[in-house]
């Protein structure tokens, strides 16, 4: 019989959502539908990998080197780490194959650059990341998205709607590479700047990231070093919730811990056209 993959699976009956009940099988069965869906966003960026080898219940770890006993079909791309302080060997997913070797590896999470590795400081993504302080929450987090969503259009600008997996949401606009990452931060910090004056809801200053009640745009994650969740990641949570691409004439009507493991693979597309038109920056 032929192989279907490089893989050789191991401890699959290994219990990774303890109190969901659900396994290292389960997750690779997971990665293996969105495969196809979540790949694109994948491939060509240097991953920061999030991995849980005794389960969520217990701690787990950032991954940024590409762990010993990489097999050699795996791609890695060689750079210096700013965090790190040395030179990293970062594991890149360009198939099902490396994504299945690194669910094996109980990675739970995958985290992406905004930038790929052949322009690594020339973004492709510029990214809107609300994060809702209590007692805000996420009816509030779709209020302001909406907000972000008609700023952008009035710039000729589009974009796309996500779940962060736990109470945030996403915006992503897909840019064409002719701004350093410098440029593409101060664009989006301009675009909170202007709806803190609009409305109390929203904070875009580090300063005042903890008043509660509001929704902080975090806008230094559009750094060189910064990642965001990849859209179809799993979290490191109870209910096993996924960053989950959305579309906008349906945000707000499924919560974010209705959206997991078990719901998003039979979820129709909603960003069927995200890589069709990269939009430049109004």
């Amino acid at each position: 019989m032929e192989r279907l993959t490089r893989v050789d699976f191991t401890n699959l009956d290994k219990m990774l959502y303890p109190k969901d009940g659900l396994k290292k099988l389960d997750v690779v069965k997971y990665y293996i539908q969105v495969a196809p869906r979540m790949l694109p966003f994948l491939r060509n960026r240097a991953l920061v990998l999030t991995r849980f080898p005794d389960g969520i219940g217990l701690e787990g770890f950032y991954e940024k080197d590409a762990p010993k006993g990489t097999p050699e079909w795996v791609k890695k791309y060689r750079t210096y780490s700013e965090s790190a302080h040395r030179y990293l060997d970062y594991v890149v997913c360009d198939d099902i194959d490396t994504l299945l070797w690194l669910a094996n590896l109980a990675v739970i999470e995958f985290h992406i650059p905004l930038s790929q590795i052949d322009y690594p400081d020339k973004p492709n993504l510029v990214l809107f990341d609300l994060d809702p302080q209590l007692p805000a929450g996420f009816k509030e987090a779709v209020i302001v998205a909406k907000l972000i969503r008609q700023k952008l259009f009035d710039r000729g600008v589009k974009c796309f709607v996500k779940t962060s997996g736990k109470r945030g949401l996403h915006i992503v606009v897909h840019i064409r590479r002719d701004h350093i990452f410098e440029e593409t931060r101060s664009w989006a910090h301009s675009i909170g700047i202007e709806l803190a004056k609009e409305t109390e809801l929203v904070s875009s200053e580090k300063k005042l990231v903890k008043i509660p009640g509001k929704i902080y745009i975090d806008y230094p994650q559009n750094g060189h070093s910064r990642t965001m969740a990849c859209p179809f990641s799993l979290r490191a949570i109870q209910g096993a919730s996924v960053s989950t691409p959305l579309n906008w004439d349906k945000l707000g009507e499924s919560k974010p811990p209705e959206l997991n493991l078990k719901t998003v693979p039979a979820r129709q597309e909603a960003w069927a056209d995200f890589w069709d038109d990269p939009q430049k920056l109004g």
